[in-house]
C-alpha cells in the first residue's frame, strides 16, 4: 500500500499525458519463482524483469504462464514490481515430495525447491508412513490465502532408499520408465519389418562388405552410430558415418512417434536409462548390433590424408557391423597396433586428430569437464565413485559425429537457397554468442584470478578469445572452476528453426543427426533430410508440429540433463555418508560471507565449509579477489586453492555436504 501511495503523491501536477503513461499496465508471459518464494516476470517491453512479492504471487507457480499487473517505475529508479492477477495455464500440476503428517492432516513437502507452498491431501492409501516420498497431482488453487490440496497419485518407498530416489527424480521431471501398453504393441508389430525385401536393398547403398564397426561406452544396450572405412582408388579415404534409420520404422502419426515427440530425449542416470523409444527398437531392431544386417542413414565423405572433404553425399544404406567396440578395446588396438581392424581404427585416429586441430584452429571452443560415475552394489548403494578416464577413441567418434552434424546442416543450407520458407524447414542445433553483460562479469571474475584473457570490450570478445582461455587454464587449480564460470555464462545450445549457428563450435551450420535413436530431434532431421533429397513433401500440420517440437525438445533436453545431474549429486552425498570424519583433500570451488565451497578431488563432491569450521581467525568475504581473508592473519583462502578437509556432515534428504578445515595450507598476504 506505501508504493501505491507514493505513486499517487508524485503524479501530482503532472500533465495528463504523463499521468497517463504512469498508469499500471498487464502483460502476459511466464514467471519464474526463487526458492524463497519472490517472484520475477519478464517481458519484452520491459528492459529488466518484474518483481513480485510473495504476497503478489496470487497463486502462481514456477513457470505458469501469467497475467501481470506491472506498476509505474519508482522515481527513485527500484526495480518495478508487479502483481499477478490471473494464472492462465499452470506449468505443471503432478508433484514429488515427502509425505508429512500435522495432528490428523496429510501434508506433501515438495522437493522442488521452487514450490514454496506444501500440498496438503485429502486422503493417502492404508498403509503409508510420514516420511515415505509420493506422487502428487495439484487441484486447481485459485485461493492464495488458503494451501493448495492435491490426491496422491503413487507412493514411491521410504525417502533415501535408492529405487525411491531413482524414481522420484525421474517422475519429478515428468519421465515415465514404462512405456503405455499400446505403444509397446505397435513397437512389436514392427518386428515384422525386420526382414529386408528385394525391392528395398535395390533403393539403399550396400556397404555389408565393407569393414564396419561401432565404438561405444562397456555398457552401452544400443548403437545408434557406426564408421566404415575403406581406400579409394585414387588414394583417398571413404569414410562412412552409418546412423540408425530410426525413420524407417518410427513413422507420423502413430503412437510410437508421438510418446517419443512427448519424451523428447532418453534419460541417463547413474545405474539405468529410460530410453526415448521402447526397448524392442532402441536395443533390437534399430540398434547397429554386430553380425545382424540393418538400415542406416549415412553421410559418406571421400577425405585425403590431410583431413580435407574431396565429396560427401547422404544416402540410405544397408550394413553389417563387423564388430562392437568399447572405448577401451579401440584404444588398446590403436596404442598397440594390432588387433582386428586396428589398421583402420589408426587411419580414423590419424584423420580425427587432423580435423579437430582444423576445428580448434578455426576457433571451436573445447570444455572437457568431468564426468563422474559410480560403482553400484546390488541394491543401487555406491561402493565406489570416480572421474571417468577420457579415452582418445572418445574424441575419434566425437570429430566424425561432429562432421556429419555439421555437414547435413550445410548441404540444407544450399541446397534451400532461395526456396520458400516452408520448403526449406529445417532444425538447427544452434548456440547463441554470450550475454555482454555476463561477459563482463567473467571478466572480473577472472582478472581477480590473475587471467587477462577477456580483458576488452565484452562486444568484441569472440570464440577464439575463450578457447584460448580454456587452453590456458589446463592443468592449472583453478581449471575446473574457471571452465564451470565460462559455461555458466554461455548461452544453452537449443534446437530451432531459424540458423544463428553455433557458438561455442565455431560452425556457421549445425544440427543433429548422428542419434536418432535417443533424441527426437535428430528424428526430425533425418526426415526432412530425406524429404530435401528425394523431393518428397512433408505435410503442413507436420512442418507446423516441427517447430513447437524444437521448443519443447530443448526443455525435454534441459529436464533431463537436471535428472542426470540430479543423480549424480545423490549418489555423491550416499557415498560420503558413508565417510563422516574421514579427511579428504578439496579444491575451494567458490567463497560466500557465509563461507567456502569445496569440492572433494576423487569424487568432485562439493559441500560448504562455513566460516565457524575455519580454524585460526576469523575469516571475511573480499568480493573484489573472490576469496576469504582473515582478520588477524591475513590468511587467505582463494578460489582454486587446495585445502585438506574432514567431512562434517552429508545429508541425503537435502543433498547437503558439510566439511570443516582440518590443516589450514593458505597463502599469507
Amino acid at each position: 500500500m506505501q508504493r501505491r501511495k507514493k505513486i499517487r503523491k508524485t503524479g501530482r501536477g503532472r500533465t495528463a499525458h504523463t499521468s497517463a503513461r504512469m498508469r499500471p499496465k498487464t502483460r502476459s508471459g511466464v514467471i519464474s519463482i526463487t526458492k524463497s518464494g519472490l517472484g520475477f516476470f519478464t517481458h519484452a517491453d520491459f528492459d529488466e524483469d518484474i518483481r513480485i512479492e510473495h504476497e503478489n504471487l496470487n497463486t502462481a507457480l514456477h513457470g505458469d504462464v501469467v497475467e501481470v499487473l506491472v506498476f509505474p517505475q519508482m522515481p527513485n529508479g527500484e526495480r518495478r514490481a508487479g502483481k499477478v492477477i490471473a494464472v492462465l495455464e499452470r506449468a505443471r500440476v503432478r508433484f514429488v515430495g515427502t509425505l508429512e503428517r500435522e495432528r490428523n492432516t496429510w501434508l506433501l513437502t515438495p522437493d522442488n525447491a521452487r514450490m514454496y507452498t506444501p500440498i496438503v491431501l485429502e486422503r493417502v492409501p492404508t498403509g503409508t508412513a510420514a516420511g515415505h516420498k509420493a506422487l502428487v497431482e495439484m487441484r486447481p488453487w485459485t485461493n492464495p490465502r488458503t494451501a493448495p490440496h492435491g490426491d496422491v497419485l503413487e507412493v514411491l518407498g521410504p525417502a533415501g532408499e535408492h529405487e525411491t530416489e531413482m524414481r522420484a527424480i525421474l517422475l519429478e521431471r515428468g519421465f515415465e520408465s514404462d512405456f503405455p501398453p499400446a505403444v509397446q504393441a505397435e513397437a512389436h508389430a514392427l518386428l515384422s519389418m525386420r526382414d529386408i525385401p528385394r525391392d528395398e536393398l535395390r533403393a539403399r547403398e550396400d556397404f555389408r562388405d565393407v569393414p564396419t564397426f561401432t565404438i561405444d561406452p562397456h555398457d552401452a544396450k544400443d548403437f545408434d552410430d557406426a564408421l566404415s572405412l575403406r581406400k579409394r582408388p585414387n588414394g583417398n579415404w571413404e569414410v562412412g558415418v552409418h546412423i540408425a534409420d530410426v525413420t524407417h520404422y518410427v513413422q507420423p502419426r502413430t503412437k510410437i512417434d508421438a510418446e517419443a515427440r512427448k519424451r523428447g530425449t532418453s534419460v541417463y542416470l547413474v545405474d539405468r536409462t529410460i530410453p526415448m523409444l521402447p526397448e524392442v527398437l532402441s536395443n533390437d531392431l534399430c540398434s547397429l548390433n554386430p553380425g545382424e544386417e540393418k538400415r542406416a542413414f549415412a553421410a559418406i565423405f571421400e577425405i585425403d590424408e590431410h583431413a580435407n572433404v574431396r565429396t560427401q553425399r547422404f544416402v540410405k544404406t544397408l550394413i553389417r557391423s563387423n564388430k562392437r567396440f568399447t572405448y577401451q578395446r579401440a584404444q588398446h588396438a590403436i596404442d598397440a597396433g594390432s588387433g582386428e581392424y586396428a589398421r583402420e581404427l589408426s587411419v580414423l585416429w590419424r584423420l580425427a586428430q587432423q580435423l579437430r586441430r582444423k576445428r580448434v584452429a578455426a576457433g571451436a571452443i573445447e570444455f572437457e569437464t568431468d564426468e563422474i560415475q559410480f560403482e553400484l552394489d546390488k541394491h543401487g548403494k555406491p561402493l565406489r565413485a570416480f572421474v571417468k578416464e577420457r579415452l582418445e577413441t572418445m574424441k575419434l567418434i566425437e570429430e566424425f559425429m561432429l562432421l556429419a552434424n555439421r555437414s547435413v546442416a550445410e548441404y540444407i543450407a544450399r541446397h534451400c537457397k532461395g526456396k520458400n520458407p516452408t520448403a526449406s524447414l529445417f532444425v538447427y542445433r544452434v548456440h547463441d554468442a554470450p550475454d555482454p553483460d555476463k561477459l563482463e562479469e567473467l571478466s572480473v571474475f577472472l582478472r581477480a584470478l590473475g587471467h587477462d584473457h577477456l580483458h576488452k570490450d565484452p562486444r568484441q570478445i569472440k570464440a577464439k578469445d575463450i578457447a584460448q582461455l580454456m587452453r590456458d587454464i589446463k592443468g592449472r587449480p583453478e581449471e575446473a572452476v574457471v571452465q564451470m564460470a565460462t559455461l555458466r555464462t554461455m548461452a544453452k545450445a537449443v534446437y530451432s528453426d531459424k540458423n544463428i549457428g553455433h557458438f561455442s563450435l565455431g560452425f556457421a551450420h549445425y544440427t543433429h543427426f548422428t542419434s536418432p535413436i535417443r533424441r527426437y530431434p535428430d528424428i526430425m532431421v533425418h526426415r526432412l533430410l530425406a524429404a530435401h533429397i528425394d523431393g518428397s513433401p512433408i505435410p503442413d500440420d507436420e512442418l507446423a508440429a516441427y517447430r513447437h517440437t524444437a521448443i519443447t525438445s530443448s526443455q525435454r533436453e534441459v529436464e533431463a540433463v537436471e535428472a542426470e545431474r540430479e543423480s549424480v549429486k545423490f549418489k555423491q552425498v550416499e557415498y560420503m555418508s558413508g565417510h563422516i570424519g574421514e579427511l579428504f583433500n578439496g579444491t575451494v570451488t567458490g567463497v560466500t560471507k557465509s563461507g567456502m565451497f569445496v569440492a572433494e578431488e576423487t569424487t568432485r563432491a562439493e559441500g560448504l565449509i562455513r566460516v565457524s569450521d575455519i580454524p585460526g581467525d576469523w575469516f571475511e568475504l573480499d568480493e573484489k579477489s573472490y576469496s576469504l581473508i582473515g582478520r588477524k592473519t591475513g590468511a587467505t583462502y582463494r578460489i582454486g586453492d587446495t585445502v585438506r578437509i574432514k567431512l562434517k556432515r552429508a545429508d541425503v534428504q537435502t543433498r547437503e555436504i558439510d566439511w570443516e578445515v582440518v590443516q589450514e595450507g593458505v597463502s599469507v598476504v
